[in-house]
Protein backbone atom coordinates (compact mmCIF):
# COMPACT_ATOMS: atom_id res chain seq x y z
CA UNK A 1 0.00 0.00 0.00
CA UNK A 2 1.42 3.59 -0.71
CA UNK A 3 2.62 5.56 1.43
CA UNK A 4 0.70 8.63 2.23
CA UNK A 5 2.14 12.19 0.38
CA UNK A 6 4.44 14.24 2.91
CA UNK A 7 2.79 17.03 3.61
CA UNK A 8 3.40 20.27 2.76
CA UNK A 9 6.00 22.87 4.82
CA UNK A 10 5.62 26.10 5.29
CA UNK A 11 8.45 28.26 5.15
CA UNK A 12 9.91 30.51 8.02
CA UNK A 13 9.50 33.78 5.83
CA UNK A 14 6.66 35.35 5.65
CA UNK A 15 4.71 32.04 6.41
CA UNK A 16 3.96 31.31 2.87
CA UNK A 17 3.86 27.78 1.13
CA UNK A 18 6.91 26.91 -0.89
CA UNK A 19 6.05 26.37 -4.27
CA UNK A 20 6.10 22.79 -4.38
CA UNK A 21 3.96 22.49 -0.58
CA UNK A 22 1.44 24.79 -3.05
CA UNK A 23 1.59 22.04 -5.68
CA UNK A 24 1.56 18.89 -3.57
CA UNK A 25 -1.18 20.57 -1.69
CA UNK A 26 -3.60 20.91 -4.49
CA UNK A 27 -2.65 17.52 -6.06
CA UNK A 28 -3.72 16.23 -2.57
CA UNK A 29 -7.34 18.31 -3.39
CA UNK A 30 -7.85 16.97 -6.60
CA UNK A 31 -7.00 13.21 -5.68
CA UNK A 32 -9.76 13.94 -2.37
CA UNK A 33 -12.39 14.98 -5.03
CA UNK A 34 -11.77 12.76 -7.69
CA UNK A 35 -12.19 9.81 -5.02
CA UNK A 36 -14.71 11.05 -2.77
CA UNK A 37 -17.15 11.50 -6.15
CA UNK A 38 -15.95 7.72 -6.99
CA UNK A 39 -17.19 6.62 -3.69
CA UNK A 40 -20.63 8.48 -3.68
CA UNK A 41 -20.94 6.75 -7.30
CA UNK A 42 -20.28 3.78 -6.47
CA UNK A 43 -17.27 3.79 -9.68
CA UNK A 44 -15.13 1.59 -7.45
CA UNK A 45 -13.80 -1.49 -8.69
CA UNK A 46 -11.25 -5.04 -7.24
CA UNK A 47 -8.83 -5.50 -9.36
CA UNK A 48 -7.53 -9.65 -8.93
CA UNK A 49 -3.90 -10.67 -9.03
CA UNK A 50 -3.10 -14.15 -8.88
CA UNK A 51 -0.81 -15.59 -6.32
CA UNK A 52 0.78 -18.97 -7.19
CA UNK A 53 2.52 -21.93 -5.33
CA UNK A 54 6.41 -21.76 -6.27
CA UNK A 55 6.30 -25.37 -7.01
CA UNK A 56 3.42 -25.25 -9.58
CA UNK A 57 2.87 -22.05 -10.56
CA UNK A 58 0.26 -23.24 -12.69
CA UNK A 59 -1.70 -23.33 -9.35
CA UNK A 60 -3.31 -20.16 -8.10
CA UNK A 61 -3.25 -20.80 -4.05
CA UNK A 62 -5.89 -17.13 -3.88
CA UNK A 63 -6.26 -13.86 -4.87
CA UNK A 64 -5.67 -10.27 -3.74
CA UNK A 65 -8.07 -8.19 -3.99
CA UNK A 66 -6.87 -4.38 -4.98
CA UNK A 67 -9.26 -1.56 -5.27
CA UNK A 68 -9.84 0.76 -8.41
CA UNK A 69 -11.07 4.30 -9.36
CA UNK A 70 -13.30 3.95 -12.62
CA UNK A 71 -13.02 7.28 -13.58
CA UNK A 72 -16.22 8.71 -15.90
CA UNK A 73 -14.73 8.03 -19.28
CA UNK A 74 -13.44 4.14 -18.01
CA UNK A 75 -10.35 4.84 -17.21
CA UNK A 76 -9.05 2.81 -14.59
CA UNK A 77 -7.01 3.96 -11.61
CA UNK A 78 -4.90 1.79 -9.51
CA UNK A 79 -4.69 2.37 -5.57
CA UNK A 80 -1.11 3.65 -5.59
CA UNK A 81 -2.35 7.25 -7.65
CA UNK A 82 -4.50 7.87 -4.69
CA UNK A 83 -4.48 5.89 -1.24
CA UNK A 84 -1.51 8.33 0.01
CA UNK A 85 -3.68 11.37 0.06
CA UNK A 86 -6.85 9.86 1.71
CA UNK A 87 -5.40 7.31 3.92
CA UNK A 88 -5.50 8.88 6.98
CA UNK A 89 -9.33 10.58 6.07
CA UNK A 90 -12.61 8.88 5.99
CA UNK A 91 -12.10 8.66 2.49
CA UNK A 92 -9.73 6.08 3.53
CA UNK A 93 -12.60 4.00 5.45
CA UNK A 94 -15.15 3.87 3.20
CA UNK A 95 -12.23 2.80 0.67
CA UNK A 96 -11.64 0.15 2.82
CA UNK A 97 -15.54 -0.51 3.30
CA UNK A 98 -15.91 -0.67 -0.69
CA UNK A 99 -13.00 -3.48 -0.95
CA UNK A 100 -14.52 -5.64 1.65
CA UNK A 101 -17.70 -5.07 0.22
CA UNK A 102 -16.63 -6.18 -3.01
CA UNK A 103 -14.12 -9.16 -2.17
CA UNK A 104 -16.80 -10.73 0.51
CA UNK A 105 -19.20 -10.79 -2.14
CA UNK A 106 -17.26 -12.32 -4.81
CA UNK A 107 -16.54 -15.38 -2.68
CA UNK A 108 -20.14 -15.48 -1.73
CA UNK A 109 -20.64 -15.98 -5.75
CA UNK A 110 -17.58 -17.91 -5.89
CA UNK A 111 -17.11 -20.52 -3.74
CA UNK A 112 -13.85 -22.00 -5.42
CA UNK A 113 -11.86 -18.84 -4.46
CA UNK A 114 -9.93 -17.65 -1.45
CA UNK A 115 -8.99 -13.95 -2.26
CA UNK A 116 -7.27 -11.24 0.37
CA UNK A 117 -8.38 -7.69 0.88
CA UNK A 118 -6.27 -4.39 2.19
CA UNK A 119 -7.44 -3.26 5.14
CA UNK A 120 -5.78 -0.11 7.48
CA UNK A 121 -5.67 -0.93 11.16
CA UNK A 122 -7.57 2.66 11.65
CA UNK A 123 -10.50 0.84 10.02
CA UNK A 124 -10.91 -1.26 13.10
CA UNK A 125 -12.69 1.44 14.73
CA UNK A 126 -14.99 2.52 11.95
CA UNK A 127 -18.16 1.12 12.84
CA UNK A 128 -19.41 0.79 9.13
CA UNK A 129 -16.11 -1.43 7.79
CA UNK A 130 -17.10 -3.63 11.11
CA UNK A 131 -20.62 -3.47 10.20
CA UNK A 132 -19.81 -5.13 6.33
CA UNK A 133 -17.25 -7.58 8.22
CA UNK A 134 -19.92 -8.66 10.51
CA UNK A 135 -22.86 -9.26 7.78
CA UNK A 136 -20.76 -10.65 5.61
CA UNK A 137 -19.63 -13.50 7.59
CA UNK A 138 -22.90 -14.02 9.00
CA UNK A 139 -24.60 -14.21 5.90
CA UNK A 140 -22.57 -17.04 4.49
CA UNK A 141 -20.61 -19.09 7.02
CA UNK A 142 -18.06 -20.30 4.23
CA UNK A 143 -17.07 -16.72 3.73
CA UNK A 144 -14.75 -16.49 6.22
CA UNK A 145 -12.75 -19.86 5.67
CA UNK A 146 -11.74 -17.91 2.08
CA UNK A 147 -11.48 -14.26 3.48
CA UNK A 148 -7.73 -12.87 3.78
CA UNK A 149 -7.22 -9.97 5.66
CA UNK A 150 -4.04 -8.37 4.75
CA UNK A 151 -2.28 -5.58 6.70
CA UNK A 152 0.79 -3.28 6.05
CA UNK A 153 3.78 -3.45 8.73
CA UNK A 154 3.23 0.36 9.15
CA UNK A 155 -0.73 0.02 9.78
CA UNK A 156 0.19 -2.33 11.97
CA UNK A 157 1.87 -0.79 14.01
CA UNK A 158 -0.34 2.21 14.76
CA UNK A 159 -2.17 0.41 17.35
CA UNK A 160 -0.69 -2.94 17.65
CA UNK A 161 -2.25 -3.99 20.81
CA UNK A 162 -5.72 -3.17 18.81
CA UNK A 163 -4.86 -5.27 15.88
CA UNK A 164 -3.83 -8.47 18.43
CA UNK A 165 -7.39 -8.37 19.62
CA UNK A 166 -9.07 -7.90 16.75
CA UNK A 167 -6.95 -10.56 14.86
CA UNK A 168 -7.84 -12.83 17.96
CA UNK A 169 -12.02 -12.56 17.78
CA UNK A 170 -11.87 -12.65 13.78
CA UNK A 171 -9.07 -15.39 13.72
CA UNK A 172 -12.28 -17.58 15.37
CA UNK A 173 -14.82 -17.08 12.57
CA UNK A 174 -12.19 -18.52 9.81
CA UNK A 175 -11.00 -15.43 8.98
CA UNK A 176 -6.44 -15.41 7.92
CA UNK A 177 -4.46 -12.32 8.07
CA UNK A 178 -1.59 -11.50 6.17
CA UNK A 179 1.18 -9.03 7.16
CA UNK A 180 1.99 -7.11 3.98
CA UNK A 181 5.27 -5.65 2.78
CA UNK A 182 6.99 -7.53 5.55
CA UNK A 183 10.63 -6.34 5.68
CA UNK A 184 9.56 -2.16 5.36
CA UNK A 185 11.22 -1.66 8.64
CA UNK A 186 7.80 -0.79 11.02
CA UNK A 187 7.45 -4.31 13.09
CA UNK A 188 8.46 -4.18 16.73
CA UNK A 189 10.19 -7.39 17.14
CA UNK A 190 8.50 -7.34 20.89
CA UNK A 191 5.23 -7.27 19.72
CA UNK A 192 5.81 -9.80 16.71
CA UNK A 193 5.42 -12.72 18.29
CA UNK A 194 1.74 -11.59 19.81
CA UNK A 195 0.28 -10.56 16.08
CA UNK A 196 -0.41 -14.18 14.84
CA UNK A 197 -0.09 -13.40 11.56
CA UNK A 198 -1.08 -16.34 8.89
CA UNK A 199 0.66 -15.29 6.13
CA UNK A 200 3.82 -13.23 5.09
CA UNK A 201 4.12 -11.08 2.17
CA UNK A 202 7.93 -10.16 1.74
CA UNK A 203 8.22 -6.64 0.60
CA UNK A 204 9.45 -6.61 -3.31
CA UNK A 205 12.46 -4.37 -2.45
CA UNK A 206 14.24 -7.60 -1.17
CA UNK A 207 12.72 -9.47 -3.76
CA UNK A 208 13.46 -7.75 -7.31
CA UNK A 209 16.73 -9.27 -9.11
CA UNK A 210 17.22 -11.65 -5.88
CA UNK A 211 18.74 -13.94 -8.35
CA UNK A 212 21.62 -11.90 -9.33
CA UNK A 213 22.09 -9.92 -5.36
CA UNK A 214 23.81 -11.97 -2.67
CA UNK A 215 22.55 -9.30 -0.27
CA UNK A 216 18.89 -9.56 -1.22
CA UNK A 217 19.30 -13.16 -0.75
CA UNK A 218 20.80 -12.94 2.57
CA UNK A 219 17.54 -10.18 3.82
CA UNK A 220 15.11 -13.01 1.88
CA UNK A 221 16.54 -15.72 3.80
CA UNK A 222 16.43 -13.98 6.96
CA UNK A 223 13.18 -12.93 6.98
CA UNK A 224 12.02 -16.58 5.96
CA UNK A 225 13.29 -17.68 8.69
CA UNK A 226 11.33 -15.40 10.61
CA UNK A 227 8.08 -16.39 8.82
CA UNK A 228 9.18 -20.17 9.33
CA UNK A 229 9.51 -19.92 13.06
CA UNK A 230 5.91 -18.89 13.60
CA UNK A 231 4.41 -21.17 11.01
CA UNK A 232 3.59 -18.64 8.53
CA UNK A 233 3.00 -19.30 4.80
CA UNK A 234 5.33 -17.14 3.17
CA UNK A 235 4.69 -14.75 -0.03
CA UNK A 236 7.24 -12.67 -1.98
CA UNK A 237 5.72 -10.00 -3.66
CA UNK A 238 6.71 -8.41 -6.86
CA UNK A 239 7.78 -11.28 -8.98
CA UNK A 240 9.10 -9.83 -12.77
CA UNK A 241 11.69 -12.51 -13.88
CA UNK A 242 11.70 -16.19 -14.43
CA UNK A 243 15.18 -16.44 -12.82
CA UNK A 244 13.61 -14.61 -9.78
CA UNK A 245 10.79 -16.98 -9.35
CA UNK A 246 13.31 -20.33 -9.72
CA UNK A 247 15.71 -18.27 -7.03
CA UNK A 248 12.88 -17.96 -4.54
CA UNK A 249 11.57 -21.70 -5.23
CA UNK A 250 15.02 -22.98 -4.17
CA UNK A 251 15.16 -20.93 -1.32
CA UNK A 252 11.56 -22.24 -0.19
CA UNK A 253 9.18 -19.32 -0.37
CA UNK A 254 5.76 -20.98 -0.23
CA UNK A 255 4.15 -18.77 -2.59
CA UNK A 256 4.87 -15.76 -5.41
CA UNK A 257 2.93 -12.93 -6.86
CA UNK A 258 3.62 -10.37 -9.32
CA UNK A 259 3.27 -9.48 -12.84
CA UNK A 260 5.27 -12.48 -14.30
CA UNK A 261 1.99 -14.49 -13.04
CA UNK A 262 -0.59 -11.72 -13.98
CA UNK A 263 -1.37 -8.25 -13.66
CA UNK A 264 -4.20 -7.20 -11.60
CA UNK A 265 -6.76 -7.01 -13.79
CA UNK A 266 -10.86 -5.57 -13.63
CA UNK A 267 -12.13 -8.40 -15.35
CA UNK A 268 -10.82 -11.87 -13.87
CA UNK A 269 -11.27 -15.21 -15.44
CA UNK A 270 -14.14 -16.20 -13.11
CA UNK A 271 -15.94 -13.59 -15.03
CA UNK A 272 -15.13 -14.87 -18.09
CA UNK A 273 -17.32 -17.83 -19.40
CA UNK A 274 -15.36 -18.63 -22.23
CA UNK A 275 -12.39 -19.89 -19.46
CA UNK A 276 -12.41 -22.30 -17.08
CA UNK A 277 -12.13 -20.66 -13.67
CA UNK A 278 -8.70 -21.10 -11.52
Amino acid sequence: MAQPLAKPRVEDMGGFASPLGVAISQADAEIMTMVGDAVRTRRLRLAYQPVVTSRNPSRVAFYEGLIRVEEPNGRIIPAGDFMGAVENQELGREIDCAALEFGMATLARQPQLRISVNMSARSIGYGRWMTVLKRGLDRDPTVGERLILEITESSAMLVPELVVTFMSEVQRRGVAFALDDFGAGFTAIRYFKDFFFDILKIDGQFIRGIDRDPDNQALTRALLSIGKHFEMFTVAENVETPAEAECLRAMGVDCQQGFLYGAPTVKPIWTDPDRKSA
